[in-house]
């Protein structure tokens, strides 16, 4: 959530950079900054109205030991009106804050000033790409009949059990899947990481704190008895771990990770783009999360997108990192680093991570901040990232390391999964 106190000072400068995202309702900076105006001087209304009360208090105690009881009694009368007159104004000051709070809830992130212009992916600036394109051997398979061949997984099981979108890992596809999470865990720990098992249900107020609610709820599984949304990823009850407190400075930064299920509605996907792994609704992922220094995030930043690009570099996978235009930034985020493995059988470039600086948009929510050498409290700047999600790492392994004898493990990688090569239809 933007701070109100920065829109009050720059609303042009907000406006320009919401239309870099392409916001649609700028308008919404006009009526919260109105509503604001009218906060204040109720505020103040308020404010007067309690001196008067305390100066009346003061003044009605000094004529009852006078003994001018009737002018006591008059300002006592005068007391009463005030005091109406302040649960009036104290119920239009808690009126005008939550209409204030629900124009805010409404606004994204400001875009940092390194985002490139731009309406959609097509758009997105390239930064770097590592790895020679895998030259795969004549009758090369996409992942999905790999799958079927060597009985890695099966989509047809998970209609069975849940519906599409739900994929049932068997036999070394299963053990792939362990053996990534144990490598990306140990990885991050040896990065200083602290490890975290977070609940995969969180309740509204977590969910609002990173930003999904109210923004996402079509792309949550809600628990509607309970009120509770199934996690589409770690960030959202690890980071709010902090939420509420006051940090110490030297405290920073908090660097956590978390393996968990992820499971997100993605509703309204279809086509070619979500065969096989490509796109599901339950998925494994290792996040990070970092809780930084306001002055040192994007130095955070650029650590957390090395730390990916040696996780990818150890699997062997080709990859180009891509900045985020303003049109297809998330709503929370205000700089943002996807990383994209590529699909040599299906010759396409699939995202396997976004890194992203949210500064104080999230903290703002979470009301997490920290009193730093001078005794200020200010907010932290928090930072979060895949480290990695694992289906499409699972496809481009796959593709890209099939060879006429099997599927090659990468070296890296053997220690976890306790085999060099994947063969046959075998456990």
């Amino acid at each position: 959530m933007l701070e109100i106190a920065y829109l009050r000072a720059h609303p042009d400068e907000v406006k320009a950079r919401l239309a870099k995202k392409h916001f649609p309702e700028l308008h919404l900076v006009d009526e919260i900054l109105t509503a604001d105006e009218k906060r204040r001087q109720i505020q103040k209304q308020l404010d007067n109205n309690l001196a008067e009360q305390n100066k009346l208090a003061k003044e009605i105690g000094e004529l009852f030991k006078q003994g001018r009881r009737q002018e006591a009694e008059e300002r006592k009368s005068a007391t009463a009106q005030l005091k109406e007159q302040s649960r009036q104004l104290e119920q239009q000051l808690t009126e005008v804050e939550q209409e204030q709070q629900n124009l805010l809830v409404r606004l994204p992130n400001l875009p940092h000033r390194l985002v490139p212009e731009g309406r959609s992916a097509e758009d997105n600036l390239v930064v770097k790409q590592h790895g020679k394109l895998p030259e795969l051997p004549q009758g090369a398979k996409p992942h999905w009949e790999l799958a079927e061949q060597y009985g890695l997984f099966s989509l047809e099981l998970g209609v069975k059990i849940t519906g599409a979108g739900f994929p049932v890992y068997m036999g070394k596809g299963a053990r792939l899947q362990r053996a990534l999470v144990a490598f990306f865990l140990d990885r991050a720990l040896e990065a200083g990481y602290r490890e975290v098992v977070p609940p995969y249900l969180v309740n509204s107020a977590t969910a609002f704190g990173t930003g999904q609610l109210p923004d996402k709820e079509g792309q949550m599984y809600h628990v509607t008895e309970d009120d509770f949304y199934l996690i589409p990823t770690a960030e959202v009850p690890v980071t709010n771990i902090v939420r509420d407190d006051i940090l110490d400075e030297k405290s920073l930064p908090l660097k956590f990770v978390a393996y968990s299920p992820c499971f997100r509605r993605e509703a309204g996907s279809y086509g070619k783009d979500v065969r096989g792994l490509n796109r599901v609704h339950q998925f494994e992922k290792v996040e990070i999360v970092q809780i930084a220094h306001p002055d040192k995030s994007y130095d955070t930043l650029d650590e957390m997108v090395t730390h990916v690009e040696q996780l990818l570099q150890a699997l062997e996978l080709p990859y180009r990192i891509v900045r985020l235009c303003g049109g297809d930034m998330s709503f929370a985020s205000a700089l943002t680093y996807d990383f994209e493995v590529y699909s040599a059988a299906q010759q396409r470039w699939l995202e396997v991570s976004s890194v992203s600086n949210f500064e104080t948009f999230q903290s703002n929510r979470m009301k997490t901040r920290f009193r730093d050498e001078n005794k200020k409290i200010r907010l932290v700047h928090t930072l979060n990232g895949s480290a990695l999600a694992l289906p499409r790492i699972v496809a481009a392994l796959l593709e890209n390391h099939q060879t006429p004898e099997g599927i090659r493990i990468p070296a890296a990688l053997q220690p976890y999964s306790g085999f060099q090569i994947i063969t046959g239809n075998t456990p």
